[in-house]
């Protein structure tokens, strides 16, 4: 009996050892991804008031949370019995990320009449920032949906010829390792304001450093503002890049970099398009 439980043991090192040695391969080839997946939801995060900055980070963590139970096990068992399935699925979600990149950008260009400022929230009234806060978690957490699919998708593939026992452990502890490393450096972010109040209030209304982080943070969100924008698209595009052969073949004389941007901004300004048509047809 003494025989058979070290055994045991020596089966759960091995398959400790397997999932340690894959889940270092799946974080290598989502390192690109969780890039974009930072500056996405970063800018997604920025924008709050204050007070609200860290319940508003914390309801979508817990939403990542919540999207990466959904997606793992569907994704086992899509992967063993309709693998067919997943890169149909990745272009919807490309579309959509398109979609948030290109309106944006329209946006900025040509702002509609229901765009609200932030200089402009103070004539709102409680229950209408709370309202538009709750959209714009729901905007970040549906985003975080179509990113985590990418994520975990990336990361079966990489450990696809592995036993399945593997395959579950590393893809999952990539997948919840994304949501903690990513959202925590986002509220690091945009509390780096606070960091340097303290530090200039530790140096008795003095600190070099603490006055270079209060007004490093405004440069800081707007920079999130366009790379989170180009993330999205840069990841929509690469999508169709790396999934749709004549697209691949379009593009690949150009570097990889623009041609997955380029892929994006036509698929989003086609998307855009699109919905603009179909409210106007609604509207009538």
């Amino acid at each position: 009996m003494a025989a058979g439980f070290f055994a045991l043991l020596d089966d759960i090192a091995l398959l400790m050892d397997d999932v340690s040695t894959m889940t270092q391969v799946a974080t290598k080839k989502t390192a690109g991804i969780l890039g974009d997946d930072l500056a996405v939801n970063a800018e997604k995060a920025s924008g709050f008031a204050s007070s609200r900055e860290l319940p508003v980070i914390w309801a979508i963590t817990k939403g990542s949370f919540v999207n990466k139970a959904i997606i793992l096990p569907f994704a086992f068992l899509l992967s063993a019995f309709a693998p067919w399935i997943i890169v149909p699925i990745l272009m919807v979600g490309g579309v959509y990320l398109a979609y948030e990149g290109a309106e944006k950008i329209y946006e900025y260009f040509v702002p509609h009449g229901e765009h609200i400022h932030i200089e402009n929230l103070k004539q709102l009234s409680d229950e209408e920032v709370l309202a538009q806060e709750k959209e714009k978690i729901r905007s970040a957490v549906i985003t975080d949906f179509i990113l985590s699919i990418e994520i975990v998708i990336i990361a079966l593939s990489a450990v696809a010829t592995q036993p399945l026992s593997v395959q579950i452990a590393a893809v999952t502890f990539v997948a919840f390792l994304a949501t903690v490393g990513v959202y925590g450096i986002v509220a690091l972010l945009v509390r780096m304001d606070d960091f340097g109040y303290k530090l200039i209030a530790l140096g008795g209304g003095e600190s070099r450093v603490g006055m270079f982080f209060v007004l490093a943070l405004p440069k800081v969100i707007k920079a999130l503002a366009v790379i989170g924008t180009l993330a999205m698209l840069l990841v929509a595009g690469g999508i169709f890049v790396h999934n749709v052969h004549t697209i691949h073949t379009w593009v690949e004389v150009i570097p990889f970099i623009f041609g997955e941007l380029l892929v994006g901004l036509i698929v989003g300004a086609v998307a855009v398009a699109a919905m603009k048509v179909a409210g106007m047809i609604r509207g009538r």
